[in-house]
């Protein structure tokens, strides 16, 4: 395992010191928060694929695989559905905002009165992501070191911590850029080939396995179902996905670089339920279907491209933790903090200060991560908590906003209190793991936005058109007294 280990630490050395270069660049507001704005096609597309491809979607999907074969990539191809219906027809007028959070968005849209409410939902949300990605640490490194579960969220989570508090969104970008190419040679070009070839082929794995294997919708359609509710319209509203967004250098970037994105999280998700079914036909009896990515890696790959595959699999770890974290500390501080102590609208000199304040915030937030990880063991329920506040609480009014011009902030946030309190209630009577929460939650915020905004009086003329203003990107950036400009383009 010597040259394993080896590679696993210049990695983690590497991701260490892109933190350090980010935070000579990182000097304003918009270089820590979201990269300056000045992403091309391809750092976009990388990270935006990067982020999107977690723990879950490596090691998960693969178990997905082993559980009920090919149908297995549904989770992780309504992640990608999600991506590429977010990039093709809402990307282009989210960038075109050049907001920071997705709460100033209905503050835009509405009027200034869903932002703390909005805020503390998607904070919610991404601190349990934050989490259920910390604890994947401890799989990995008790793969890699055979070390302890607190031990090994610790070390992950602090690299993560450490390299996101120092250079922010650019640090981030930096190595997450590093962790798709890692993942896209790690787990697409080494495992999935050696993994069919061990297999036999996929004769040889048609031969021993049940014919619903190999069935696209064996995993059941009330289950793709779900999944698509979740998983696809999540990614359309997600702060971690969106404050990518927020990365691009201009609209046409943020379109079609996360088109690309979007394509490359269906290849992935296929390639991860056929390495899932290879495992299956090499260990018919693991104790647990999560294990058959780590088991696979163990026993099966030649030393040094093992380290490689555990790399990448940390890296799909690493790119969501740090993605998650950011948004959190970012909703945290912009969303909550700021607006608690009336520190909204802060003048444009003092820029260079809330560099330091959003530094701190993750720092906060990330110590927060890593204590809760430790303290948690059930992941699935954390992310399922997560993802059904956030669209049980937030679909409705984000989307609304978006595409009904009589949409009003009361409604918004009726339709936010209704369906969080919906699905948190709903979860308590069927259990955190039914699908009825979101499913009537999401029905509960529709009814009660449409209802409560034709009730109520039209969005003042002046906001809606301040709102168009933005979306045709003529607006102001916060902090800002000019009209926004086109960013210096940066390579790609």
């Amino acid at each position: 395992m010597a040259v394993d280990y080896t590679v696993i630490v210049v990695y983690l050395a590497g991701m260490l010191a892109m933190g350090w270069w980010g935070m000579r660049r990182a000097k304003s507001k918009s270089e820590f928060l979201v990269a300056g704005r000045r992403l091309g096609p391809w750092m976009y597309s990388g990270t935006m694929a990067a982020i999107v491809l977690g723990g879950a979607s490596t090691i998960g999907g693969v178990g997905l695989g082993y559980q009920y074969g090919l149908s297995g990539a549904w989770m992780v191809f309504t992640i990608g559905l999600g991506l590429l219906a977010l990039s093709v027809f809402f990307s282009a007028r989210i960038a075109r905002l050049k907001v920071y959070t997705v709460s100033e968005m209905l503050d835009l849209r509405y009027g200034g009165r869903a932002g703390v409410i909005s805020g503390v939902v998607m904070w919610a949300y991404t601190l349990m992501l934050a989490v259920t990605s910390t604890i994947a640490y401890a799989t990995i490194f008790d793969v890699l070191f055979d070390l302890n579960r607190t031990v090994a969220i610790i070390i992950g989570g602090a690299i993560v911590v450490a390299y996101s508090t120092l250079g922010g969104m650019w640090s981030i970008t930096l190595t997450d850029m590093v962790q798709f190419v890692v993942k896209t040679i790690g787990v697409l070009l080494l495992l999935l080939p050696i993994a069919v070839v061990k297999a036999g082929g996929f004769g040889e794995m048609k031969a021993k396995l049940p014919t619903e294997y190999f069935d696209p919708l064996g995993v059941g359609g009330e289950t793709i179902f779900t999944y698509v509710l979740i998983y696809t319209f999540g990614m359309l509203i997600g702060q971690d996905i969106w404050q990518r967004v927020f990365t691009a250098r201009s609209d046409k970037v943020a379109r079609y670089g996360g088109t690309v994105a979007g394509t490359y999280c269906l290849v992935y998700a296929i390639a991860g339920a056929v390495i899932g079914t290879a495992a299956k036909v090499m260990y018919p009896k693991l104790p647990s279907a999560d294990a058959a990515f780590a088991t696979i890696v163990k026993d099966e790959l030649p030393m040094g491209v093992r380290g490689l595959v555990l790399a990448a699999a940390l890296a799909a770890v690493m790119s969501t933790s740090s993605g998650a974290l950011i948004a959190c500390a970012t909703v945290a501080n912009n969303d909550i903090w700021s607006r608690l102590r009336g520190a909204v609208g802060k003048p444009a000199g003092e820029e260079h200060d809330e560099v330091k304040g959003n530094r701190a915030f993750i720092l906060v937030m990330g110590v927060a991560v890593i204590v809760i990880a430790i303290a948690l063991n059930d992941v699935v329920e954390a992310l399922t908590v997560a993802y059904n506040l956030l669209v049980g609480g937030l679909l409705v009014p984000i989307l609304g906003g978006l595409l009904w011009r009589r949409g009003t902030a009361p409604g918004a946030l009726a339709a936010v209190v209704a369906g969080g309190l919906s699905v948190i209630g709903l979860m308590w009577w069927y259990g955190i793991l039914a699908n009825e929460p979101v499913y009537y939650g999401l029905l509960t915020s529709l009814a009660v936005y449409v209802v409560v905004s034709l009730a109520t009086r039209p969005t003042d003329a002046r906001v809606l058109a301040a709102w168009r203003e933005r979306l045709a990107g003529r607006g102001t950036e916060p902090g800002a007294e000019q009209p926004m400009a086109e960013p210096a383009p940066t390579p790609q």
